[in-house]
């Protein structure tokens, strides 16, 4: 093989996890032309991936973004596709992709007609993490899956703001409040509540981060305002470079099921996770999955009358009040045992994972 197109738009966690198959590739099959089909927002935190070519598809443009791909590709051709991605507006995509090996996802994670876009399947594999998944993509050619391994190429100036942003004398703790679902997020009164704790109980900065989209900035104002003590709200403010440093150099992120979670788990900072509206072992930090809060078994008897073991994997609970399931009390308590287990005793150093390159 001399070149591979990896088909993979978005979202940010699902992006995050095809770092590490970009890596095997490059170590398995030294030389090798990789070509990355990938959405506008997320090149913006691998964009930049050292060796590979990145060719943006905007979704926003409609049409014209399938005209502009098919120029872009015109007399070229893959040794083989790896299609990561099921939903339909990407098996569009891939048939503008011109590959002798199109791989996809075996028949049982299979959707909107993805069956018809590929010509080679990853192993069956029930109960798989999604990163796992991703990284099995390199079987069908003969590889081995992709380990767990990542890089994210960061300049100075962003780990300058990042540390900007830290206290150098306690425990950094982020919050990131928001998911792309609003019923994956738990309540601002909640996050203010488990802030306070963390400030008052443990000397912790908390620093609260979010996209600039409205939502995201009024819900940190929100937490915010609840709050006895004072956060240090940067919502809106920062890059998705400058984000992944500062997650690279805190201590702990506290989040919902969403992508930051994930950046912070492959830089190697501890994710304390808010799991009820997904499955913590399908799509959790994949690195701190013992962190999370994992009230997903009780979302699913209350909203659906079943088991894990009865759902299909990956089954969504993402219902009114779900999130709720999971309490103050909860949170406060896993926070207390991760402060036990990372300080080995009183004025100890904070033992943090190494740090991804």
């Amino acid at each position: 093989m001399k070149s591979i197109c990896i088909l993979r738009l978005s979202a940010i966690g699902d992006v995050t996890h095809v770092v590490p198959v970009v890596l095997s590739l490059q170590e398995q099959c030294p030389g090798i032309q990789i070509t990355w089909i990938i959405g506008k927002i997320e090149a913006r935190l691998v964009g930049d991936l050292p060796g590979v070519e990145f060719i943006v598809f905007d979704k926003k443009a409609g049409r014209q973004a399938y005209s502009d791909l098919r120029q872009q590709l015109k007399g070229r051709r893959f040794d083989a596709l790896l299609h990561m991605q099921v939903a339909f507006r990407a098996n569009l995509v891939a048939a503008c992709i011109p590959a002798d090996i199109k791989i996809g996802y075996d028949r049982a994670r299979s959707k909107d007609l993805h069956s018809l876009f590929i010509n080679r399947r990853i192993p069956a594999t029930p109960k798989q993490h999604v990163r796992d998944c991703l990284a099995s993509f390199l079987e069908p050619l003969g590889l081995q899956p992709a380990p767990p391994r990542w890089a994210f190429p960061l300049s100075d100036e962003d780990h300058a703001f990042a540390h900007d942003q830290l206290a150098h004398d306690r425990v950094n703790l982020v919050i990131s409040p928001c998911a792309s679902h609003i019923l994956r997020n738990w309540s601002a009164e909640r996050y203010a509540a488990l802030a306070d704790y963390a400030i008052q109980h443990h000397n912790a900065n908390v620093i609260l981060v979010g996209s600039p989209a409205p939502f995201e900035k009024a819900m940190c104002e929100q937490i915010a305002a609840a709050m006895k003590e004072r956060p240090h709200n940067i919502c809106g403010q920062d890059t998705l470079k400058q984000l992944t440093a500062l997650l690279s150099h805190a201590d702990l992120l506290v989040a919902p099921d969403t992508g930051p979670a994930h950046i912070a788990s492959a830089v190697g900072t501890d994710v304390l996770g808010l799991y009820a509206g997904s499955n913590p072992q399908r799509s959790g930090p994949y690195q701190s999955l013992a962190w999370c809060v994992d009230r997903y078994p009780q979302a699913l008897e209350q909203n659906c009358g079943k088991t894990v073991e009865q759902v299909r994997w990956g089954t969504k609970t993402e219902y009114e009040g779900a999130m709720d399931l999971i309490t103050v009390e909860d949170v406060t308590a896993t926070l207390d045992r991760w402060m036990a287990e990372r300080f080995q005793g009183p004025g100890k150093p904070y033992a943090k994972a190494p740090e991804a390159s």
